[in-house]
């Protein structure tokens, strides 16, 4: 059963493309993620899919309900919690809790009940009435994901649910994300820039650049794309020729160049290296280093985009900046 179903979304600011002409069905129970760096059209999916951008066209139903004829009935299906902090410092755990349940139209019986039921499952019951402020991060993020939680809905939207955190607390709210989906049997959909947390995570993953979606499978399978394992060159010289023979090679599935390295997805790679090693010589590349790894995430994003999503992440914000200029004259 399905989900989540979007067809040819598509949002423009002013002359810019945030998304771009997307397309991807999400199945009851599934979690799934986008995996893109910051400025890649993540948030602005979120946003369309519950209801708090209006598309520039393209349509998606939620749970069944259109994004923006029924709007309300999107909302009453979904928990969302969102990038920024949106919790009240001033209030305990408890009291944020029981005001989202208001707005939902709770009754003080059913409040109470699914309170401490959620409470309990993100383990701050011992912190219910503790003023929000003297929460750590890692508590506060807890605290949002109850709050998204406790109107029952049948689908969460999570926008970079780690974001900011240390290592350790991100590997906690992980485990709860987990537990959420496995044991609710809710559907998940999170945002997110970190390979390893999309690849922890998500039954399915979208890789997602420039508002595009470029490719979406099971992160296995997405690694398995490549096509084996993965060489990493560091070399020195004209490169051209040495290019051009490798990719002739049966065994070599793909080659890609990133500054001054050459990655190259073969199969067996213990065997090939002295091989191309062999090849390069001949070429009169000089060869400085060599690495053999399994395929990453972090290699697909690089095969997919030619870059990896740091640099991604840098050149959007450049280009943020030259768009905040001619708009603003900043």
């Amino acid at each position: 059963m399905t989900a989540i179903e979007v067809k040819n979304l598509t949002k423009n600011f002013d002359g810019f493309t945030a998304v771009d002409n997307i397309t991807f069905k999400i199945k009851k129970g599934e979690l799934f993620g986008l995996l893109g760096p910051n400025g890649a059209g993540k948030t602005t999916t979120i946003n369309m899919l519950s209801t708090l951008l209006t598309p520039s066209s393209g349509h998606a139903k939620i749970a069944g309900y259109d994004i923006i004829k029924e709007r309300d009935d999107v909302r009453r299906n979904i928990g969302i919690v969102f990038q920024e902090p949106a919790l009240d410092n001033k209030l305990t755990g408890k009291e944020n809790l029981e005001f989202h349940a208001m707005m939902y139209g709770m009754n003080k019986k059913e409040r109470e009940k699914r309170i401490a039921e959620i409470l309990e499952l993100v383990e701050l019951s011992d912190k219910a009435n503790i003023l929000v402020e003297n929460y750590s991060g890692g508590m506060k993020r807890r605290l949002e994901i109850a709050r998204g939680l406790v109107h029952k809905p049948k689908i969460l939207f999570l926008d970079e649910p780690t974001l900011g955190l240390d290592a350790q607390t991100r590997r906690h709210i992980w485990n709860y994300i987990k537990k959420l989906n496995r044991e609710g049997g809710i559907t998940i959909i999170l945002t997110t820039h970190y390979m390893e947390e999309a690849d922890y995570l998500c039954d399915r993953i979208a890789i997602i650049d420039h508002g595009k979606i470029i490719a979406i499978d099971s992160p296995n399978k997405l690694k398995d794309s490549l096509g084996g394992d993965i060489i990493t060159f560091e070399i020195e010289g004209d490169d051209e020729e040495f290019v051009k023979s490798i990719n002739k090679l049966r065994f070599v599935k793909s080659v890609k160049k990133h500054d001054s390295k050459l990655t190259v997805a073969v199969k067996q790679g213990e065997r090939r290296i002295p091989e191309l090693i062999n090849i390069a010589q001949k070429k009169r590349v000089d060869i400085i280093s060599v690495s053999l790894h399994k395929p990453s995430l972090e290699d697909v994003f690089l095969h997919f985009t030619g870059n990896t999503i740091r640099e991604k992440e840098i050149s959007q914000r450049g280009r943020n900046m030259e768009f905040a200029r001619r708009r603003f004259g900043r």
